[in-house]
């Protein structure tokens, strides 16, 4: 037995005879008790310790353990916590939005990954048990990650294997790109609506925010010069290809004008590329990476948002400076990404599976959102589908005028539908009622179904 658990045991019927015994009545020594149970002096003191921190006896030093009155139990206090930890950096609306996960009763409209039938479990359990059998799997792998790895990763971007750097997931990459690539109390210019992951990761790096409208073909380049102007902003996110919440893919000419200013004003730009493998209509537009030569554009990759949520790998191109100082700062964080899970990705990757399941999520995500668009058009004629995106995961939806959509969500949530409440994807105020509504993680029944309910509380 677990000596943890065996101090636990011993706790157990410990705080049963102190029950029985009158306060202030003086428990056996530890030598004494050690002896009875057959266990170490550390695992009956650490049995009282727990006892003592529950208010069930008292430890006298000198004098021995007795049992403590009941008056003596105090609720623990917590109230110098607050000042100590100061004014939370991150939305607490936002890091804890209701319908992220739910339960298995819900309609799952808002989660932000794969239905299991559309992740690619049976080869991930293959490569899993295969790759699990290499003693290589068990090793420390190189803070940057794997070589073999990064090239795949790098071939996607005409980059360098060098430029690359392995990451435990995009939200990961986030937030360490922001943090380590400006300093607290600087500005970071985001397209709005946005990715309220984004928004949070900015916030914990102690980034200032300022948002930039946009619209179907992306951000909007005279209003980007403006707030780069204005806010000597050095960080620019931006979801290219795909965007979340909307499906706003850059149009080719902005994407000329954003790097232009990019150059213009020395700044970064982090490109979000998570959504580069779910393409329903047609080829992904590439990498902004891909056009830029002089290094503005740090761009990151994940793997958990086309195979599996629990596949947390992705990656991170940067060139030059920018780069080196990202691969330096890395170790500071876990050392390496397990090399474990980078080697069931490189497996995957390098398969025959892969374009197999690309292929099938590909036309298993476009029935899911046809379905969505057909039940939304059917069910809720007040409302009003933005542009059906031509690929990503999401629906974006604007809501009959004077509709309170956080009202909305939390109806829908105890309805049993989890939907997105579009407030969480502005900085500021919204300029009308949205809702965000996702179709890979519900079937075709559940869409239907789940858009019914909504519809029902509009």
């Amino acid at each position: 037995m677990l000596k943890d658990n065996r101090a636990v045991e011993i706790a157990r019927i410990l705080s049963q005879q102190a029950a029985a015994m009158g306060v202030g009545e003086k428990l056996p020594s530890v030598r004494a008790l050690s002896k009875a149970y057959g266990a170490s002096p550390v695992t009956i003191t650490a049995a009282i310790t727990s006892l003592t921190a529950l208010g069930v006896v008292r430890a006298e030093p000198g004098r021995g353990t007795f049992v403590a009155g009941r008056d003596t139990v105090q609720e623990p206090d917590y109230a110098w916590q607050s000042s100590a930890l100061g004014r939370s950096r991150v939305d607490s609306s936002r890091a804890g939005r209701p319908g992220m996960q739910g339960t298995a009763d819900h309609v799952q409209l808002s989660w932000g990954y794969l239905a299991p039938e559309l992740q690619p479990f049976d080869e991930l359990r293959t490569l899993g048990v295969r790759s699990a059998k290499s003693h290589r799997a068990w090793t420390m792998a190189p803070p940057a990650g794997l070589p073999e790895l990064r090239r795949v990763f790098a071939a996607g971007l005409n980059a360098e294997p060098g430029d690359m750097l392995i990451m435990p997931g995009g939200q990961q990459s986030l937030a360490f790109a922001m943090r380590t690539l400006a300093d607290p109390g600087t500005t970071l210019i985001t397209e709005s609506p946005s990715y309220p992951g984004a928004i949070i990761a900015a916030q914990a790096a102690g980034l200032n925010l300022a948002a930039v409208p946009a619209d179907a073909d992306g951000i909007l380049p005279d209003k980007l010069a403006d707030a780069l102007e204005r806010t000597h902003a050095t960080l620019i996110y931006l979801q290219p290809c795909y965007a979340n919440p909307t499906g706003a893919v850059l149009s080719p000419r902005r994407r000329v004008e954003v790097l232009a200013l990019a150059k213009r004003f020395g700044a970064f730009i982090i490109e979000d590329d998570w959504a580069r493998h779910l393409s329903l209509e047609g080829a992904a537009p590439a990498p902004l990476f891909t056009q830029d030569p002089d290094g503005h554009v740090v761009s990151i990759a994940t793997l958990s948002k086309p195979a599996a949520p629990g596949l947390r790998v992705g990656a991170l191109a940067a060139r030059g400076p920018a780069g080196e100082r990202l691969r330096k700062a890395r170790i500071a964080d876990d050392m390496c990404v397990p090399a474990l899970a980078q080697e069931i990705a490189l497996g995957l990757l390098t398969s025959s599976a892969w374009p197999r399941h690309v292929k099938r999520l590909r036309t298993g995500l476009r029935e899911r959102r046809d379905a969505m668009v057909r039940q939304v058009h059917a069910s809720v004629p007040s409302a009003r589908v933005v542009d059906v995106p031509a690929g990503g995961i999401h629906l974006w939806v604007k809501l009959p005028e004077g509709t309170d959509s956080t009202v909305l969500t939390a109806a829908a949530q105890d309805a049993g539908v989890l939907i997105g409440d579009g407030k969480h994807y502005y900085l500021d105020e919204p300029p009308a009622p949205f809702m965000r509504l996702s179709f890979g993680a519900a079937s075709i029944p559940q869409i239907q179904e789940g858009v019914r309910r909504v519809a029902a509380l509009l």
